[in-house]
């Protein structure tokens, strides 16, 4: 059985109507969505290991859905995950089956995305990581230096899911990040920071996503 494409998007709430023309049409990211292999084995590494909760799971199909992504005999499974206050979309395309992740895919390359969850304890967290035996994309949790303004101090480590999607964990010191990452919680897995995409043109980009969308 072929393995789910490495088809990731992000799903926009979009609030055209009833809108002047001064107002930017994108209100809020609704959610990261991921494509997977096996739905199960996805939910379950996502809720145990990095503690998300599973909210909704459907199953879709019929015209509809063909026309807005494309192709024919679609059916998906679709699972609402969330951690904190952030939601993930994993889907699972049961017809027709895509392809896996490219084995010599590099961070580099044009389809690459990750999604950065932001940890309360990197120590705590690379440890539990450890024990789940997940596979490195990094050697280990890395401190970026003091000399990047902006990222100095921050600590991350990548890792990838079951599928082979790219992940990263982040801790923030003190006055760095949102406020919100830095609120006594009692929890380890905080929320997802940031999904973060290749482009081939950084102008071009921002002129798309910033200008157009808001």
């Amino acid at each position: 059985m072929r393995r789910a494409p490495i088809l990731v998007a992000l799903w926009l709430l979009i609030a055209w109507a009833q809108q002047s023309a001064a107002q930017r049409p994108v209100t809020a990211v609704a959610a990261v969505g991921m494509t997977v292999a096996d739905m199960d084995r996805s939910v379950e590494f996502y809720s145990k290991v990095l503690s998300f909760e599973k909210v909704s799971d459907v199953e879709v199909a019929g015209s509809e859905y063909e026309r807005l992504q494309g192709g024919l005999g679609l059916r998906m499974r679709v699972v609402g995950m969330k951690l904190g206050d952030d939601m993930m979309e994993l889907t699972e395309y049961l017809a027709p089956r895509g392809w896996p992740v490219p084995p010599d895919s590099r961070s580099h390359d044009r389809w690459f995305q990750h999604v950065a969850i932001i940890v309360s304890d990197m120590d705590e967290a690379y440890r539990r990581l450890r024990a789940h035996k997940v596979e490195h994309a990094s050697s280990g949790p890395q401190r970026l230096p003091d000399w990047k303004k902006n990222a100095g101090g921050i600590r991350a480590f990548y890792f990838k899911d079951p599928d082979g999607h790219p992940l990263e964990i982040l801790q923030f010191p003190p006055g760095k990040g949102d406020p919100k990452w830095h609120r006594p919680t009692g929890r380890l897995f905080l929320g997802i920071d940031h999904t973060a995409i290749v482009v081939g043109d950084t102008d071009a980009s921002l002129g798309f996503y910033r200008d157009l969308l808001g």
